[in-house]
């Protein structure tokens, strides 16, 4: 495969191209999904030399895998269940992309564990740990340090000093999510694989009892088409069983959707120099250093509604903040909450009646002839996912099929990443920015940072902030539509930046201006303007409002009832397409 320039662009010309590869090329691997689990599957078949194809049915992370803790993790709560496998594996996950894959993304991150029983607590913790920090192999992180309870509050003073009698230091990691699966997708394309957002999967193709492809329809303007390959890859999260259904074959395990809740406060709300983990009755809660922000999460609860737009619950957020205030100093209200984000977790059903104990183990099954799926996991072994689905995949290619080396392939932007950091002060005098804003561009693009300032080329205003979301340059907005595959004001606000969850307003107030940037790009006129505009705006209200309901049945009704940015999507999808 021969790499062309701006190979790895997704932007409306490579999206048009897809569309003419879909109708005349046959693929060896077809993908269904764009989460994390799915843009790994493309990568690592692309990189073993196989034609890809991925299809998703909104946008890239449009659902998990937008929407977690936020952390690239080994999973410190999983040796209580005993999954030591899972644990090692994460780690071992984690050790590679600070390390390697995407050290622009994933960023190492102190925590507190704040003891609370005397005697046993800690020598258990400490026995937990030792394993943590041992289980990876080589390190990028620190191991952990045993504090007195003077230390503890020294390192997180907005914690209540009658909250805990000491406590545990040790270290995690941080991503973020979206940004990572599509730098993920990206990768893939720039390796040879085709990459189609706003595209959904209507049915599959058949010959006898084979799965040879399946039926497309373009999102934003009802188009038909039809993909071809030997096999296709079931890669859709909480939506796996709605497409196995469309197979019209029984599938070999059953997802069990589960919703768990975050909140952004500002960072001055708690004072704490380290990332929080607090143990509660069924799970853990996590206290996440977010910019200028704190992220409190999560809740685990069933989830059997609309599975595009989970919605967060008055109840979900006054559980959280019953949670957090019973160790903080100063209690949170909802007026100091800035976003709310509700999303699900797929998985593997049958184990336990609690979603908190649900295995978080992937299975990969061969569904029927050409056609595979993969579910469950978690988004920290994604890489591992991937693999172990291309080499089940591969019972179905005619052709040998080279072994996974996602391992020493690094994401698009990782190479010369550490470098540049060094280059920091130089860089903003080359840009004309303050330093902070390179730092800042670094840790979202890494070494692609000169593609993204190249779209300012001529055009200075592009370098200045966007008005009402100032810590995002107007340029990124440009690079979103331009290269990232964002086709919607909802795709950029809401993953390829996080404005909608950073600041109160929720991205209403920056969208006319964020639309008309993009404009040109995506070829919008003055109607279409209008349209993004206001359907966004509609999503936030709905949000808004729905979060002041008291259960999920009512919060779900105002959710659903916000417009789809894209016009021509099915929900659900007739079983006869």
């Amino acid at each position: 495969m021969i790499k062309k320039p701006e190979s790895q662009f997704l932007g409306p010309e490579q999206r048009t191209a897809a569309w003419e590869r879909f109708g005349k090329d046959r693929f060896d691997v077809i993908v269904v999904g764009g989460g994390v689990v799915g843009a790994g599957i493309a990568l690592d078949a692309a990189t073993r030399g196989l034609r890809v194809a991925l299809v998703e049915a909104r946008d890239l992370a449009s659902g998990t895998s937008s929407r977690s803790s936020k952390m690239f993790h080994g999973g410190l709560r999983y040796l209580e269940q005993l999954e030591f496998g899972l644990v090692r594996e994460a780690l071992r996950e984690r050790e590679l992309a600070l390390a390697t894959l995407s050290p622009h993304l994933v960023k190492p991150l102190r925590f507190l564990y704040p003891l609370t029983h005397r005697a046993w607590e800690r020598p258990y913790v400490a026995a937990g740990l030792v394993l943590y920090d041992t289980m990876g192999g080589a390190k990028s992180v620190p191991g952990q340090r045993h504090l007195s309870r003077h230390g503890a509050l020294r390192l997180a003073p907005g914690l209540r000093p009658d909250s805990l009698i000491g406590g545990v230091s040790y270290y995690d990691t941080v991503v973020d999510d979206a940004r990572h699966t599509m730098t993920v997708a990206r990768t893939a394309a720039h390796y040879g694989a085709v990459i189609r957002t706003s595209t959904q999967v209507v049915g599959f193709l058949r010959e006898a009892d084979r799965v040879v492809g399946v039926k497309v329809r373009d999102c934003e303007d009802g188009r038909a088409a039809e993909v071809r390959g030997h096999v296709v890859i079931n890669a859709t999260g909480v939506w796996t069983d709605e497409v196995q259904a469309l197979s019209h074959n029984r599938g070999r395990f059953h997802v069990r959707a589960s919703k768990g809740v975050h909140i952004v406060v500002p960072r001055d709300r708690i004072v704490s120099d380290a990332a929080i983990i607090l143990r509660t009755a069924t799970s853990v809660l996590f206290v996440i250093p977010w910019g200028a922000h704190w992220i409190v999460g999560t809740t685990d609860t069933d989830w059997n509604l609309d599975l595009a737009h989970p919605a967060a619950t008055k109840a979900d957020i006054d559980y959280l903040l019953d949670r957090v205030n019973q160790v903080l100093v100063t209690p949170l209200t909802p007026a100091d909450i800035d976003g709310v984000y509700a999303g699900l977790r797929p998985l593997l059903a049958g184990e336990s009646d609690s979603t908190s104990k649900l295995s978080r183990e992937h299975a990969v099954a061969r569904v029927a002839p050409g056609l595979v799926g993969i579910a469950g996991g978690k988004y920290t072994t994604y890489r591992v996912m991937a693999y172990d689905a291309v080499d089940e995949a591969a019972h179905d290619i005619p052709a040998r099929v080279a072994p996974s080396i996602t391992e020493k392939v690094p994401l698009l932007g990782a190479d010369g990443y550490f470098a540049l950091i060094n280059q920091t002060v130089q860089l903003a005098e080359a840009y004309g920015v303050h330093p902070y804003r390179i730092e800042h561009l670094l840790d979202r693009y890494g070494s692609l940072i000169d593609e993204v300032m190249a779209m300012a080329d001529g055009k200075p205003e592009l370098l200045q902030p966007i008005t009402d979301a100032p810590s995002y340059l107007q340029v990124e907005a440009v690079y979103a539509a331009a290269a990232e595959g964002a086709l919607h004001l909802d795709d950029i606000l809401a993953r390829r930046t996080r404005i909608s969850i950073e600041y109160s307003h929720r991205g209403a107030n920056c969208a006319e201006q964020v639309a008309c940037l993009v404009a040109p790009v995506l070829g919008w006129g003055d109607d279409e303007i209008d349209r993004e505009v206001k359907t966004y705006q509609a999503r936030v209200e709905a949000e808004i409002r729905s979060q002041t309901q008291p259960d999920d049945a009512s919060a779900d009704a105002l959710r659903i009832a916000a417009p789809e940015p894209r016009p021509e999507i099915l929900e659900p999808v007739p079983l006869d397409s």
